[in-house]
């Protein structure tokens, strides 16, 4: 793969993308390609994800989501279930021991329930040792976008709501504390949304590509992000110049 080399674009995008997530699919079909087993798809997409974060880092964007284990994927093979709770494991571990030492805020998205004890606790730990960092990763685990609409839902009801509003609900979202996301890049060639931010993505601009997740770029994430930025956000209405030919 090509990251770090020296011809790697670096721009500072931090006035133009707030907010950046991933679709990461397609680990499986990388590894069968390769006559591989999927765990050393998942392991390969791990190493992606380490660079994909640390290259959007270098770039400005405050904060990156991905989606990494939704509600729907404890229906997998037991076996490539163990192996994706292992990276997450080994995921948890390394963030417990750089916690102090990197300016990158951890949030998981999602019912922490279906996690072991022993993960709830990390992830919990995390979360608290990383909350006051500039940057922040949201890692969506037994995540589901309908889920987490219900459950938003219920912490309003909860408070007494007879009414709610549109801010109400993103308050009560697992992503109150990030603003909405700008671009959404899912790779592997697929064009849904997954369950994916159904709340948040109302007006986030979309990137599909066929490279699958463990063969990104950096280069593709910088194209990706020159594209949108060449991309017109009416968010509903209309731009100047087609006001004026409506005056």
């Amino acid at each position: 793969m090509a990251f770090w080399n020296k011809k790697t674009p670096v721009e500072d995008f931090s006035g133009r993308v707030r907010h950046i997530a991933f679709i990461m699919d397609g680990n499986g079909r990388w590894a069968k390609r390769r006559s591989l087993p999927r765990k050393a798809g998942h392991a390969r997409g791990a190493e992606t994800f380490r660079r994909v974060i640390q290259y959007c880092h270098r770039l400005g964007i405050r904060t990156v989501t991905v989606y990494a284990f939704s509600t729907e994927n404890w229906s997998r093979p037991q076996d490539e279930v163990a192996a994706i709770m292992q990276l997450l494991d080994r995921f948890m571990e390394e963030e417990l021991q750089d916690a102090d030492t990197r300016d990158m805020r951890v949030v998981f998205l999602g019912d922490k329930a279906a996690l072991t004890p022993a993960q709830r606790e990390r992830a919990e730990e995390i979360e608290r040792r990383t909350r006051d960092k500039s940057y922040c990763l949201n890692i969506a685990l037994n995540y589901g976008g309908r889920d987490e609409l219900v459950h938003a839902a219920n912490i309003l009801l909860a408070q007494g709501k007879g009414s709610v509003t549109a801010a109400d609900i993103s308050s009560a979202l697992y992503t109150a504390h990030s603003p909405d996301p700008d671009l959404i890049i899912r790779t592997g060639g697929d064009y849904r949304i997954s369950n994916f931010l159904l709340w948040q993505s109302a007006y986030a601009e979309y990137y599909f590509t066929k490279t699958l997740w463990p063969d990104l770029s950096e280069r593709e994430i910088y194209r990706a992000l020159k594209d949108f930025c060449s991309r017109h956000r009416r968010f509903g209405g209309l731009d100047p110049e087609d006001m004026k030919e409506k005056e």
